[in-house]
């Protein structure tokens, strides 16, 4: 090993490889999961060539491998299980084109989302897909796990926008997949095999983006409940209206409270649930949905207030944004799930959960993308307790029977890791689980390449 270590670092630099402990165990955990297996050694290669010559040595000397941009995702997908070197892609960084006239763009893999989406921006142009960590994470993390985010419900998700993919199988062999054109049918659809591939399949390098005009117009609402299910139900008819807003997100009151008491952004902190809506267009279409949305609203006594002006605006995406951050504050562990269900069925997920909270006594706090169906019930816990722990995790297990009981899925947008590995023959079946298995045997025979996630 300590010749792999010193090769490395000559073709590296010293500063781009950490073999010390203290560094490595920064590593050994993501947003969501972290236990005491550290990697044996942790890269940052910074150009396609250093990447090859990576993933040829580690191959070379049976050595597995975790690739890695920011660390953000929450099912533990990009923590080591056996040692191995893990490959760090922040630094292969860099927008290679923002073509204007055929609307797309082509990046590296660690090239952050929001530094893209404010680099098109800036051209009038739109790239839509906007996970909650999009401040810090990379394109080539949003691609392996299909990173969705608040304009999912219109603009669609991560996997809508992949053109075309640059990779390295783990033998080091260069592979392209799709392209610049809008069609492309050239081989096997390997774009789309990448997006939720979690690592499993290949190391994407580079990729080429859809880009979108820029909507002329926007309008966002904050509307207050005093029941949740009233919010619910908004939300399955504007839906049945065939209203698609950009933005249709969900918070009860526990998550309004964790959010005002962090925030300060003046929120009704005794509504029941809030529904912060935006639709956008052209501005007669904005109007036109608009009044729509508001007597759907309305008529499921809720309270419509409209944003007056961009700060305010600012301020309704902020209290959403920061939901997340605002309840890991309150308990030492903090679980986050992401049960998605058929849109019409999002009441009755909801009642569930709440039950599901009555149930085994313990704190959930709901919000989530609910205009697609996904929610994200978020466990306050301590694992240190291992009675209330114990009930976390039967309550875990209710959530999921739950969620496919109503034709939903494990993951709306989380992807599947070590977290939800074991749940996965209950939504998919043996059958699927066999056929993934022979995929992953097929382009890497020896399992080097994110062992044991997803139960593969």
């Amino acid at each position: 090993m300590k010749t792999v270590f010193k090769e490395l670092k000559r073709k590296l630099g010293e500063e781009n490889v950490l073999t010390n402990e203290a560094d490595r165990a920064l590593f050994s955990y993501d947003a969501a999961f972290g236990e005491k297996i550290l990697p044996d050694v942790v890269v940052f290669p910074k150009t396609k060539d250093e990447l090859g010559y990576v993933i040829r040595l580690m191959n070379e000397n049976n050595i597995p491998v975790v690739t890695r941009g920011a660390g953000t995702n929450l099912s533990g997908g990009t923590v080591p299980v056996a040692g191995g070197c893990v490959i760090v892609m922040t630094k292969m960084n860099k927008i290679l084109e923002i073509n204007e006239n055929d609307l797309y763009a082509v990046v590296e893999a660690g090239v952050v989302t929001k530094q893209l989406a404010d680099e098109v921006e800036k051209r009038g142009l739109f790239y839509p897909p906007d996970p909650g960590s999009m401040n810090i994470s990379t394109i080539g993390g949003n691609i392996a796990e299909n990173a969705g985010g608040l304009r999912g419900l219109k603009y669609g998700v991560t996997k809508d926008y992949v053109m075309g993919v640059r990779l390295f199988d783990i033998e080091g062999n260069d592979v392209k997949g799709g392209g610049k054109t809008v069609k492309l049918v050239t081989g096997f659809n390997i774009p789309g095999l990448m997006v939720g591939s979690e690592g499993l399949l290949g190391i994407i390098y580079e990729v080429v983006l859809k880009l979108v005009p820029k909507p002329k117009a926007a309008k966002s609402l904050l509307v207050e409940y005093d029941s949740i299910l009233d919010a619910c139900n908004t939300v399955s008819e504007i839906i049945a209206s065939k209203i698609l807003p950009s933005t249709l997100e969900l918070l009860d009151n526990f998550t309004i409270r964790a959010v005002e008491d962090s925030e300060k952004i003046d929120l009704p902190i005794n509504a029941d649930a809030l529904l912060l809506i935006e639709v956008d267009g052209h501005p007669a279409v904005v109007e036109d949905d608009y009044l729509l949305v508001k007597k759907i609203c309305e008529k499921n006594n809720g309270r419509v207030k409209v944003a007056a002006n961009s700060a305010e605006r600012d301020k309704l995406w902020t209290a959403r944004r920061k939901a997340l951050s605002c309840l890991a504050r309150l308990k030492p562990t903090l679980i986050l799930e992401d049960a998605t269900v058929p849109r019409s069925k999002i009441p009755e997920m909801m009642k569930a959960i709440q039950d599901i909270s009555k149930k085994y006594d313990i704190t959930i706090g709901t919000f989530g993308h609910a205009g697609d169906g996904n929610l994200h019930p978020t466990i306050l816990t301590d694992k240190r307790d291992k009675e209330e722990f114990q009930r976390v995790e039967k309550a875990i297990d209710e959530i999921f029977e739950k969620a496919i009981l109503l034709e939903g899925t494990l993951s709306g947008e989380h992807g599947v890791g070590l977290l939800k590995a074991k749940y996965m023959e209950m939504e998919v079946g043996k059958g699927t689980l066999n056929f993934m298995q022979k995929l992953k045997n097929g382009v890497d025979p020896n399992n080097m390449l994110n062992p044991h996630k997803m139960g593969l």
